[in-house]
């Protein structure tokens, strides 16, 4: 099973090491058949890691901002020049297809790119003090050490999206990708190390969660938690956070409604709609969740979504042809299809039944066709709740006030999608949704110099942009008496005062 052209060991402090932990087997999405074991590391492990970042915070805080965007540069080359091999081992692993990978990919080596540019762009301030002589400056220097725990729907660029803003603000950090997809964050330290990054820098250790992530989580040495993942865990890491009133950056889930109103472009919004739901067999975070269409287009919507959605080609992810591979896992695979027969057995219709397919791609794989789901309520579990798969409710609304009520009804606040010509209801989307995310005539994926934030459960704080980079930064106040002037403490007092 075990295949040595896969990197399988952890980086700590510049050095690849066994995990001492429980070996773990890797499954390809596609056949349901291990192909590799990687060991979790130990808890023992995980804090030495934190240890060998911390040993190199100095050195490469020290190092000028130009000097670590040189470095940066060079992983992004690498990346672009594994960009086959390591899309390869996101489909391997992940299962996505691998035209999708490799725009992963590209977004794993643009992440490194665009924070580089920074290294003439992190400002400070200067303010006027009450003194003369005296200058108060505001400096941004780095937080620290960074704990970068990222989920398995994007295993190459969530490394990227954690450690490219880490290193060019000069801080140091641990990754601990999913345990099922650990072989893309594994194959990015291999060439974060070939790119000349400084021992201890960055780190890779894996395991799960509730263990190695928790105790990454609650080490008083960790400045900054920055996770994407779920609200469960978004609020375990919160709890372990609390103690030591470690910073946290948490990008959780979505429930992204997606309006469509009456004098939306109908055949854009189709197909929007579609490649917003089904990307990555829906397992995306600000995957189209809730499709929304006004009443009097609602028909033929529906009719143009179910028609587009029965063309997608279900297949083998490596296959050039293929619009959706397997679902992650068996476990993840059954979690979408309980709240689908939950509603079905409610009084939900499906306009398209999916699910397993009697004659899948591969034996043994996860495999899911897409399901189109309406007369769904309001209340449902399936209207509520996140569902990461290839299913999607469509329901109609009178107008746009009841849209942007449905929309806003639920606990998540992540994307929010929004198609229509007319420019009165852009700016009322905009004023009247409430996510940190909207999408207006478009649909995902983000920019990278955009802000990637949730309200309410999607989470707190947020990626990207200049905005997600502020994160890895705190501000320091330096009072710069340089004319010596005696202020405050150095005043005399008592005897000296009176002489």
């Amino acid at each position: 099973m075990q295949d040595e052209a896969y990197q399988t060991t952890d980086f700590i402090g510049g050095h690849w090491l066994e995990g001492d932990g429980e070996p773990r087997e890797i499954i390809d999405p596609a056949t349901g058949e291990a192909f590799v074991a990687v060991r979790d590391a130990t808890i023992e492990q995980a804090h030495s890691a934190v240890v060998a970042a911390k040993r190199a915070g100095a050195r490469w805080a020290g190092r000028t901002t130009v000097e670590r965007a040189a470095v940066m540069r060079r992983v992004a080359d690498l990346v672009r020049r594994d960009a086959e091999t390591l899309a390869s081992l996101v489909v391997r692993e992940q299962g996505k297809p691998i035209s999708e990978a490799r725009g992963e990919v590209a977004g794993a080596a643009g992440f490194f790119d665009y924070f580089a540019e920074f290294a003439r762009r992190i400002r400070g301030d200067i303010l006027p003090s009450d003194v003369p002589g005296e200058q108060i400056c505001i400096q941004r220097v780095p937080v620290g050490i960074v704990a970068g725990i990222i989920p398995w729907n994007y295993p190459a660029a969530l490394v990227s999206r954690k450690v490219a803003p880490a290193m060019i603000a000069g801080d140091t950090i641990v990754i601990k990708p999913h345990e099922m997809t650990p072989l893309s964050a594994l194959h990015m330290a291999t060439l974060l190390e070939e790119a000349g990054v400084p021992s201890g820098v960055v780190n890779v250790v894996t395991g799960d969660g509730p263990s190695v992530g928790a105790a990454l989580a609650s080490c008083d040495d960790v400045a900054l938690i920055s996770m994407t993942g779920s609200v469960r865990a978004g609020k375990q890491i919160m709890r372990s956070a609390a103690d030591n009133l470690t910073q946290p950056s948490l990008e959780l889930g979505g429930k992204a409604p997606f309006i469509v109103l009456e004098n939306a472009d109908l055949e854009f919004a189709v197909r929007s709609a579609v490649t917003s739901r089904f990307m990555n067999c829906g397992q995306v975070c600000i995957c189209n969740e809730r499709t929304l269409v006004a009443q009097p287009i609602f028909d033929e919507f529906l009719e143009r979504y179910v028609e587009l959605t029965r063309t997608l080609r279900v297949g083998h992810p490596m296959q050039e042809t293929t619009d959706i591979g397997p679902k992650v896992s068996l476990p993840e695979l059954k979690k979408v299809e309980a709240p689908v027969d939950g509603a079905i057995e409610r009084g939900a219709r499906p306009a398209l039944r999916g699910g397993r397919p009697d004659e899948p791609p591969t034996v043994g794989g996860y495999w899911m066709t897409p399901t189109v789901l309406v007369d769904v309520p309001q209340v449902d579990q399936i209207m509520q709740s996140e569902v990461f798969g290839p299913v999607v409710p469509v329901v109609p609304f009178a107008d746009f006030d009841e849209a942007v009520t449905v929309a806003n009804s639920s606990r998540y606040g992540l994307s929010a999608y929004d198609f229509t010509n007319d420019f009165t209801k852009e700016m009322d989307t905009v004023t009247d949704i409430d996510f940190g995310e909207v999408y207006v005539n478009r649909i995902g994926p983000e920019s990278f110099q955009g802000f990637h934030t949730g309200y309410r459960q999607s989470g707190i704080g947020g990626d990207d942009g200049e905005f997600g980079l502020d994160a890895y930064l705190r501000n320091m106040s330096v009072y710069d008496n340089y004319a010596r002037h005696p202020v405050g403490a150095q005043m005399p007092y008592g005897k000296a005062a009176a002489e």
